[in-house]
C-alpha cells in the first residue's frame, strides 16, 4: 500500500496486522448498541465532577449509573484531531489529522481502519448526527447522516433527538450512533428556545481557576459558557429519555465525552490540563459497576473498548487499552502509569506550535519543539476573547491584558510562559493543579524531570512520532506557516503525508484490512 507512490512505515506498524474477526458465537442479541455522545469545547465543568456552577442533573444521574472517569484526557486539544483519534484509536501524529479539517488537514490515508467501518462489518447499523469534522469524510461510511454542519448558531436543536429516535427505532439490529452537540462551543449563547429556563448571570459565577483572572466581563462570559453546559445537559436528558422509551437502553453502552477543554485562556489548543482534560462517563447496564476511577484514561482507549464490547478481536499493538478491566474493578494495576499527549496546530500559521506532553499521577512535563519562539496562539486567543463573545447587551468590556497585568506575579509568569514557552515545563499537579509554578529548573525535581523526558522519548519512538526527525519538523513548520488564511487552505494540497514518509529510511509494507 502506498501514499502517492511511496510505501509507508511509522504509523502503520502499530496496527499491523489489523485483521479483525467476529467471535464465532457473536450474534445481534449479544452485541450491545453503542451510543457515543460528544459535546464541544468543554472540560469537566459538570456537577458530577464537583463544579459548583454547572446545572447538569441528567449527566449527574448518568454518572451515578456508570463510571465517571476523574482523569480522562484527549490526545490533542483540538476538534478534528480529537475526533479522529477516538474513531481510529491512534494518536494524531499516527493518523495525520493534526489540524482542523476546515483548513484542509487530513488523515494520511483514507483506508485507516475506523469504528464505523469495522462495526458495519460486524453487522452494526451506523449513524452520525452532527458534525464529523475529519478529512476525508468518505473514510467514514455511516449508513445514516443528519445535521452534518457544526451548527454553532444552535438552529433547530430539537432535530437532534428527533433524528436519534428515527435511527434508534429503525430496526432491531445493533446500532452505533455518534451524536455530536454544538454546545459548549463559542459563541456562548445565553439562551436558545428558552433553554436554560433560568440562565446564570455574571453575579452567579467566578471564572475557572486555571485562568487565574477575574473581572465582571470575564464572569459574564463564563456565565454564558455555563448556560451552554446547562443546555447541553437538557438535550442529553432528552436523548437518554428517547433511548429508554425505545426499550433498548438495557442493551446499550452509553459513552459521553467532551472533545477537549473549554475555549478559554490556557484551555483549548494547549497541552495544559485545562485543554486536555475532559469529562468521560460510560454506562452499560449489567456490565459496569458504578464508580469514579482515578486512572489516567485517554480517548484512544475507546476504540479497543468498543471493539471488545461488540465481540471483535482487537490487535494488541494498538496504542490504546480497553477500559473493560475497569468496568468491575477486576484489575490489580492502574490502567496506565503515563499519559501522553501532543499539539501541532489548529487552523494553520496562527496556531502552530508543536509540543509533546507526559504526566503520571503527580507530575506533568511539556516539551516544546520550537522553544524560545513566541506561540502565535497566545495573541490569537486574546484577540478572539477580547469582547467578541460578550452578549450584545453587555455593559462590560473585556480587557484581558489589563486583567493579566493586575493579577499575581505567579499568574503573570504563567502567561509569559504561555506566550514564549521554554523547551521544558514541569508541574506538580498535586500541589499546583492549575500549572502556575514551573519546576523545570528546580534542583529538587531533576530526577522526575529526567524520568519523564525518558518516558516521553520512549513513547515518541514507540509510536513513530514523525517530528522526532528534525527535517520533518522543519518541513512541517515551513508548510504550515505558509498557509495564512482559509482561502489558501482550501486550495492547499498538504504535503506532510508524503515527506513524513520520504524522510524515513526503512519501508515496511502495509497490510490491508481483510
Amino acid at each position: 500500500m502506498k501514499i502517492p507512490g511511496h510505501e509507508t512505515r511509522f504509523s502503520w506498524r502499530l496496527i499491523e496486522p489489523l485483521v479483525l474477526f467476529l467471535c464465532i458465537d457473536s450474534c445481534f442479541a449479544k452485541q450491545p448498541n453503542i451510543l457515543l455522545i460528544v459535546s464541544e469545547d468543554n472540560g469537566p465543568e459538570l456537577g458530577c465532577y464537583g463544579d459548583l456552577y454547572a446545572k447538569t442533573p441528567h449527566l449527574n444521574r448518568l454518572a451515578t449509573q456508570g463510571l465517571c472517569f476523574l482523569n480522562a484526557y484527549v490526545p490533542q486539544s483540538g476538534c478534528s484531531q480529537s475526533r479522529a483519534s477516538y474513531f481510529t484509536g491512534l494518536y494524531p501524529h499516527q493518523h495525520g489529522q493534526f489540524g482542523l479539517a476546515t483548513w484542509g488537514f487530513r488523515l494520511y490515508r483514507e483506508d485507516i481502519p475506523n469504528l464505523p467501518v469495522l462495526l458495519k462489518q460486524a453487522g452494526y447499523r451506523t449513524g452520525i448526527i452532527g458534525k464529523l469534522h475529519i478529512n476525508p469524510a468518505s473514510a467514514f461510511p455511516f449508513d445514516y447522516k443528519e445535521i452534518p454542519n457544526a451548527n454553532f448558531q444552535r438552529q433547530e436543536m430539537h432535530k437532534y433527538v428527533e433524528h436519534a429516535k428515527t435511527f434508534i427505532n429503525a430496526a432491531d439490529s445493533p446500532f452505533f450512533l455518534s451524536i455530536n452537540y454544538p454546545d459548549a462551543h463559542d459563541p456562548w449563547i445565553r439562551q436558545v428556545d428558552g433553554i436554560p429556563a433560568s440562565p446564570l448571570n455574571a453575579d452567579a459565577v467566578t471564572p475557572m481557576p486555571y485562568m487565574g483572572l477575574d473581572g465582571p466581563a470575564l464572569r459574564e462570559l463564563v456565565a454564558d459558557y455555563y448556560n451552554c453546559i446547562s443546555r447541553l445537559d437538557t438535550y442529553i436528558g432528552e436523548l437518554l429519555s428517547a433511548l429508554a422509551q425505545s426499550g433498548k437502553a438495557r442493551n446499550t453502552m452509553v459513552i459521553y465525552l467532551g472533545d477537549h477543554g473549554a475555549d478559554m485562556l490556557r484551555g483549548k489548543r494547549t497541552c495544559y490540563e485545562s485543554g486536555l482534560k475532559i469529562p468521560l462517563i460510560v454506562r452499560w447496564p449489567g456490565h459496569i459497576t458504578p464508580g469514579r476511577p482515578k486512572d489516567l484514561i485517554s480517548t484512544i482507549d475507546l476504540f479497543p473498548t468498543i471493539l471488545e464490547a461488540a465481540g471483535l478481536t482487537r490487535p494488541d499493538n494498538l496504542p490504546g487499552k480497553s477500559l473493560q478491566p475497569l468496568f468491575n474493578n477486576n484489575r490489580t494495576l492502574m490502567h496506565r502509569e503515563y499519559y501522553c499527549a501532543e499539539y501541532h496546530t489548529h487552523a494553520a500559521a496562527s496556531n502552530y506550535f508543536p509540543q509533546r506532553s507526559i504526566r503520571n499521577q503527580q507530575y506533568k512535563l511539556i516539551l516544546s519543539l520550537l522553544p524560545g519562539t513566541i506561540h502565535p496562539d497566545y495573541e490569537d486567543t486574546i484577540r478572539k476573547l477580547h469582547g467578541d463573545h460578550l452578549q450584545r447587551d453587555s455593559q462590560h468590556t473585556l480587557n484581558i491584558p489589563a486583567l493579566i497585568s493586575q493579577t499575581t506575579s505567579r499568574v503573570r509568569s504563567a502567561y509569559e510562559r504561555m506566550r514564549r514557552p521554554p523547551e521544558i515545563q514541569l508541574y506538580d499537579l498535586t500541589n499546583d493543579p492549575y500549572e502556575f509554578i514551573d519546576l523545570a529548573d528546580s534542583l529538587a525535581h531533576q530526577s522526575i524531570k529526567r524520568t519523564l523526558l525518558l518516558e516521553l522519548e520512549k513513547w515518541r519512538e514507540d509510536t513513530s512520532d514523525p517530528l522526532l526527525d528534525p527535517l520533518s519538523l522543519k518541513q512541517l513548520t515551513a508548510e504550515v506557516q505558509s498557509v495564512t488564511n482559509r482561502t489558501i487552505a482550501r486550495k492547499h494540497d498538504w504535503q506532510y503525508p508524503i515527506y513524513f514518509f520520504n524522510n524515513i529510511e526503512e519501508d515496511i509494507p502495509i497490510p490491508q484490512l481483510k
